[in-house]
């Protein structure tokens, strides 16, 4: 079995320590930050200010992976995320009774809850593992590593903290999207990671409501509206709160008006899906929370020559990290997090077990997203006019058709590429006919014009 030191205490970070531990793996775990998620879910999310990861207090829809893994490998874990409020929402939900099953119909289901409900179940069961040695306000402030004879790359063995260096036969870096690992191997004379970096030309902001105990709990619309210079969406979440969510383009000259709570207000209310759910009076939990300076990056410590270094993998938004638009950053996390615990041994003799792993399995999500990422900056910025009338017919029947709304729920828990998706005979069939049942449909936003919203924010 072999040793490992884990850097970071992220969603990542502790799922990765967590299944090691539990197949026999001696862990430690090193974080910076000396607080925990705890028991009182409400002051973690809401008061506790964490400036290195401001994805965490930002809308999170959980994808099929998040349950799929955590139900396999902790399912301790997931019962406890449920008990914390946590909820479960399958995509059939949506019409009230399911369709006759098919294979796979059972995962798809997005769990409805916070990041800090996930965080605070992982924590807790970290704690319970008598394999894992969590060191919490603990920074690591580098590598120790073993200089590379002949061909043969740098090794790491171990990590620096304070004056004393913790060895350990495989470093994991979890360490977020500002990680330094790629900056300790540079300055180390290692070769250079190899970083793919794309700006992501799109701002988020959003805020946090809680329903009335006596009130209704959903106004049953879809969670999504467009304009065609904003997207806006409403992510209904654990223990009764949701958040209202508007995306613009970080170029739009209103984007700062919007931080005002009176005027993100109005702006939400001018998109259906946020009227609906802010006309069930619910209570407003935080401010306006934005979050620019987006990028997708996949970072890989394997170049044209074999990897950078040995006895060193990334795992999370080290590896790869994306915009939160789809939700892809917690599950592959957990993905890579359960792909490491099940392969450490192999991983720690020689690295290219995982860097082809994620290449394969990974990679194809990364590139996707790139592309969605493009093309919507793209349209924000330019107010692009509607699609194309059978793509958004495509959209707009997956509402009515269990077909295309399965299809498209294999797209959204990244299950199947659009292509494999939507591909098939039947998915083409069923978009036909609903086509002809709908003559008079014409792909329109159901957002306000720009007209409409610079008077609105000018207000």
């Amino acid at each position: 079995m072999a040793r490992v030191a884990v850097v970071g205490g992220g969603i990542s970070g502790l799922g990765t320590a967590l299944m090691l531990g539990r197949r026999g793996h001696r862990v430690t775990l090193f974080e910076q930050e000396a607080r925990a998620a705890g028991a009182d879910l409400d002051q973690d999310f809401f008061h506790w200010n964490r400036p290195r990861t401001p994805q965490a207090v930002q809308p999170h829809s959980l994808l099929a992976h998040v349950r799929t893994v955590l139900r396999t490998e902790t399912p301790d874990v997931y019962a406890d995320v449920l008990a914390r409020g946590a909820r479960e929402y399958h995509e059939f939900d949506w019409f009230g009774e399911h369709p006759p099953y098919r294979a796979g119909d059972e995962d798809l289901v997005t769990l409805r809850t916070r990041r800090i409900v996930v965080e605070a179940a992982l924590t807790a069961a970290v704690r319970r593992e008598g394999t894992v040695d969590v060191r919490r306000g603990r920074p690591v402030r580098g590598l120790a590593i073993e200089t590379g004879r002949a061909a043969r790359p740098a090794r790491v063995t171990g990590v620096l903290v304070g004056a004393d260096t913790h060895p350990a036969d495989l470093v994991v870096d979890a360490g977020g999207r500002r990680s330094p690992v790629p900056a300790w191997l540079t300055a180390a004379g290692c070769r250079p990671p190899v970083v793919e970096s794309h700006r992501v030309g799109i701002a988020y902001l959003c805020r946090w409501f809680r329903l009335r105990a006596d009130g209704p709990r959903d106004p049953g619309v879809k969670n999504g509206s467009a304009a065609a210079f904003a997207l806006a969406g409403v992510f209904p979440s654990d223990n009764d709160t949701f958040a209202v969510n508007l995306v613009l383009s970080t170029g739009d000259p209103t984007r700062g008006a919007l931080t005002d709570p009176a005027v993100f207000e109005a702006a939400a209310r001018r998109f259906p899906a946020c009227a609906a759910w802010l006309d069930l009076a619910a209570e407003p939990e935080s401010a306006v929370l934005a979050m620019a300076g987006l990028d997708n990056r996949w970072t890989s410590l394997v170049d044209d020559e074999g990897p950078v270094v040995t006895g060193l993998v990334n795992a999370g938004d080290s590896l790869v990290h994306t915009n939160p638009t789809m939700g892809h950053g917690v599950a592959l996390g957990l993905l890579t997090a359960q792909h490491l615990a099940a392969h450490a041994d192999e991983i720690a003799a020689d690295p290219t077990v995982h860097h082809t792993w994620t290449a394969q399995a990974l990679r194809p999500w990364f590139d996707a997203q790139v592309a969605s990422d493009r093309a919507n900056a793209q349209r924000l910025a330019e107010s692009s006019p509607v699609p194309e009338r059978r793509a958004a017919a495509v959209a707009a029947c997956a509402f009515e058709d269990p077909v295309v709304m399965r299809a498209r729920a294999k797209v959204r828990h990244l299950l199947q590429t659009a292509e494999e998706a939507y591909g098939t005979d039947e998915v083409d069939r069923h978009v036909t006919a609903w086509l002809a049942a709908h003559p008079d449909f014409v792909p329109r936003y159901d957002g306000p014009t720009r007209e409409e919203w610079e008077a609105l924010v000018r207000r």
